[in-house]
């Protein structure tokens, strides 16, 4: 028993010093673990100090030399056209040189405090700023915030590219100390004011003061030195004459900052933010009698793409531009806009001209009278699109997503917005509703009400992702998006989202460089956008086929049709919600070679009471410019591809079926569908038979010498028959043939010049859609009236004056004037003393009483004597003879 526990007992102590021993082994090989990453770590990051400084040595050793002319002038810079001319140097431009001793002190605290607050003590690289940027960096990407100081600025202006590249950032940190080596702060700063690209072709603190408010810098007011200020990190998007929001935005962060390191008090600080920064700018009618650059609106769109690249100060560089202007078609548009197309002085218009298969910008038409630095009402100034936008957010997502024909019947109906609290109806601009029709009459007749409930049985969702593909982002989701919503757009993104539809279904994003080749001729960049497939070929094709029909008597630009050119569009008008007036008037239309995109409005919004030289300003400019720049050109027409096909439908049929044979011909509709999609039914055929005329009568009229016809018919009933029955008469003389006499909706028709002796035959069909009756006929038999005329040597009996016969006692009082042996007594009525044999009633003319010559074809009967016109009274009864 002792021996068990005392084994037990020596177990246990063997496995507690186990126990212990491993613990210790655990410690200890955790430690040399530490130890060893810190070590690793150490040596990482000297490895890292050593290749660092070894790369920035070898980066540095390649860096340019300093050259004092470039510190102080740019290099010249060119942008090309399509053809390779030169249309604009930069460089050449005037510039007020101002020296450093005669900037003032405020305007050079408002740069210090915006750009470059340790200016004064750092020696080229400020690394309080560094080490900020580097954690941005870290968080958004490399070259997503710089921490450039106003040395490194001026190096990277005079000799380096915008190239956000290691290399770039270690060469212009070498030779920004090399110039703080070489050269005093003020002398630095004056290269700074002098050199930095402020707006447009304008360089300079100097220059911007004149053109922005035509002062000398000490005549400048605190608000407007602090606008300046905040100029040169975005010279374009602070631009006070084209995005004043932004420009008043910006100019109200230097003065917060001027007040942070105590430049300005608190009061100056807020007195000067109280004033609106367009307030004291320059006149535009005073800055334009000193700008004459040619072709001023395309280079402001070619300095904007550079600056949205980041690329604002290349310029600078002595680079080429490669651009896809096209100057004759700039030209074109420019002749346009100076045209007596509008109303008024004050009437504004703009247009954008693209390549329809590149999306390059061909042409722009910035506004009436566009000079550099003003408002750019093609790229800048956006509006809301109106109707415009119908094909882009609501038909054609429509066709993508839905697979519906041109043909899907839609209903104009009373229809309220969705979620509208209250109900709001969506209004047709005409108050009316057409009911059941067809996409392709609901697009080009542009219907409010089938496009927002297209819009809603797309999806909203899907709907607003399809204009995106288009280039136009829309903030929201709403119902009033399908007639244009509150999202606005420029003339460039409309363009750009229709020749999409043009380019079958693909998008490029408009532009105007092509590439950018750097002074060593060997640099390029590429600036040309990627094509996208952003829809089918079937979407593309279909809604270009609807968009011909905009330009045809029941579209709504006919007068924008060009003769024998292919071309599709659409307008847009935005009205005001309280007024009478629109707001904003728009055409976008292309062919396979061109869009265009135009605008006309008022920069103030005003009212367009007026079509003609207002609301139609568009459509002209339209017109006008493709007009001119498709003459002499073969343009292609439109193809149709193979995933489209044609179909022949019952007009109004819901869901779409084929017509049949016995669809009338009105309701018949050849539409567009996507290949596959054809539907199978056939309209039930409907049996409609038409019944011929009846009643048919004819009556002569020897007064007139005329035969009036009349009839009945019972017309078929039926929902498939619209319109009227219609009767053709025809006529034929003597059995000879049938000719048609004329057409007529009435029962009646009257006959004209008919003869005696001749026989008449009439016959009348009834026709309507198609349909054709067997013939109702009736003949009539005019009889012929002959009337003889006595010779001259007959004698009268001087004492029968009367043509009394005395001798024959079988016609004692038969009355013979001798002059109508027709009728044996014209109005000389004798007693009816006749022996009753009538056989020398008419005597032919004699006045032998013993002649008994028989009659001609008269007879008289107890002893009456016939009128002239008997034996017919001129009338039958249907088919029978007189």
């Amino acid at each position: 028993m002792s021996e068990n526990i005392n084994s037990r007992s020596a177990r246990r102590k063997q496995l507690e010093a186990e126990r212990a021993k491993k613990k210790t082994k655990k410690t200890g090989g955790g430690g040399n673990i530490f130890k060893k990453v810190l070590l690793s770590l150490v040596l990482i990051g000297l490895a890292v100090l050593i290749g660092g400084a070894g790369l920035f040595a070898f980066y540095a050793s390649s860096a340019p030399a300093l050259d004092e002319k470039l510190l102080k002038d740019p290099l010249s810079s060119e942008i090309l056209d399509m053809n390779q001319n030169v249309i604009y140097k930069s460089g050449i431009e005037k510039r007020e040189f101002v020296p450093y001793n005669e900037i003032p002190d405020s305007m050079q605290d408002a740069i210090l405090a915006t750009e470059d607050i340790r200016f004064y003590s750092h020696h080229g690289m400020d690394f309080w700023r560094l080490g900020g940027a580097v954690i941005a960096n870290f968080r958004s990407g490399f070259g997503s915030q710089g921490a450039s100081t106003l040395t490194q600025q001026v190096i990277k202006n005079s000799f380096l590219s915008e190239e956000k590249t290691l290399k770039r950032k270690a060469q212009e940190a070498w030779l920004a100390f090399k110039l703080e080596r070489k050269y005093e702060k003020d002398e630095i700063f004056e290269m700074y004011f002098n050199k930095i690209l402020m707006s447009g072709n304008n360089y300079g603190f100097g220059t911007a003061a004149a053109h922005f408010y035509g002062k000398k810098l000490n005549e400048l007011e605190l608000h407007e030195i602090a606008m300046l200020a905040g100029l040169p990190q975005s010279p374009n998007g602070y631009n006070p004459y084209k995005n004043p929001e932004r420009a008043e935005k910006r100019r109200n962060i230097v003065l917060g900052l001027m007040y942070q390191h105590k430049k300005i008090t608190k009061a100056e600080m807020e007195a000067a933010k109280a004033i609106p920064v367009t307030s004291t700018l320059l006149a535009d009618d005073k800055r334009q009698a000193n700008d004459n650059m040619k072709y001023a609106a395309f280079v402001d769109i070619v300095l904007a793409e550079l600056e949205d690249a980041g690329m604002k100060d290349v310029l600078s560089d002595g680079v080429t531009i490669h651009t896809t202007l096209d100057p004759d078609a700039q030209q074109s548009v420019e002749n346009a806009l100076k045209s007596d197309i509008f109303a008024n002085d004050k009437m504004q218009g703009a247009m954008t001209v693209l390549d329809t298969k590149t999306g390059g910008i061909v042409a722009i038409g910035g506004g009436r009278n566009f000079s550099t630095g003003l408002l750019n009402f093609a790229s800048a100034e956006k509006r809301q699109p109106g109707s415009a936008i119908k094909p882009i957010i609501d038909y054609g997502p429509a066709i993508e997503y839905l697979n519906w024909s041109t043909g899907q019947t839609l209903h104009d109906e009373p229809y309220n917005y969705k979620d509208s609290k209250p109900a709001q109806p969506v209004r047709n601009v005409d108050r009316k509703y057409r009911g059941a029709i067809t996409m392709r009459e609901a697009l080009y007749n542009s219907r409010n009400v089938p496009a927002v409930k297209t819009y809603e049985e797309v999806g909203r969702k899907k709907a607003v992702g399809f204009a995106a593909n288009l280039g136009l982002d829309f903030k929201n989701e709403y119902p009033s998006n399908a007639l244009g919503g509150t999202d606005e757009f420029s003339t460039v993104e409309i363009a750009g989202a229709y020749s999409a539809f043009g380019n079958g279904g693909i998008y490029t994003k408009p532009h105007a460089i092509k590439k950018i080749v750097f002074r060593d001729g060997k640099t390029v960049r590429n600036m040309t956008p990627d094509p996208v497939t952003v829809m089918k070929d079937s979407t593309a094709y279909m809604i270009t086929d609807v968009l011909r029909d905009v330009f045809g008597d029941g579209g709504t630009a006919k007068r924008a049709a060009i003769y024998g050119l292919d071309v599709a569009g659409k307008t847009g008008t935005t009205n005001f919600a309280d007024k009478e007036g629109a707001k904003d008037s728009w055409f976008a239309g292309y062919t396979t070679d061109y869009t265009i995109a135009a605008w006309g409005g008022y920069q103030n919004r005003a009212a367009m009471q007026n079509f003609e030289g207002e609301r139609y300003v568009p459509q002209d400019l339209f017109k006008q410019v493709m007009t001119n720049i498709s003459s002499g050109k073969n343009t292609e027409r439109f193809k149709k591809p193979s995933s489209v096909e044609e179909a022949t439908i019952e007009y109004g049929s819901d869901p779409l079926v084929l017509a049949s044979a016995s669809t009338p011909q009105w309701k018949k509709r050849t539409e567009l569908f996507v290949r596959g999609t054809v539907p199978v039914e056939v309209a039930k055929e409907e049996v409609i038979e038409l019944d011929a005329p009846n009643g048919l009568t004819a009556q002569y009229d020897a007064a007139t010498s005329s035969v009036g016809l009349s009839w009945s018919h019972n017309a078929p009933v039926s929902e498939a028959i619209v319109g009227n029955v219609n009767f053709t008469v025809l006529v034929g003389v003597d059995g000879g043939d049938m000719q048609e006499m004329t057409t007529t909706t009435d029962t009646s028709v009257t006959f004209s010049g008919a003869e005696a002796g001749r026989t008449y035959t009439f016959s009348v069909v009834a026709k309507l859609e198609g349909l054709e009756s067997s013939p109702a006929t009736t003949t009539v038999q005019i009889e012929e009236f002959v009337e003889e005329i006595p010779e001259p040597d007959d004698e009268i009996d001087s004492e029968n004056p009367d043509g009394i016969d005395g001798n024959n006692g079988n016609n004692e009082n038969n009355w013979n004037n001798g002059n109508n042996g027709n009728n044996g007594n014209n109005g000389n009525s004798g007693n009816s003393g006749n022996s009753g044999n009538g056989g020398n009633g008419g005597n032919n003319g004699s006045t032998d009483p013993n002649s008994n010559n028989s009659n001609d074809g008269s007879s008289v009967e107890d002893g009456t004597v016939p009128d002239p016109n008997a034996g017919t009274d001129g009338t039958s009864d249907d088919g029978a003879n007189p």
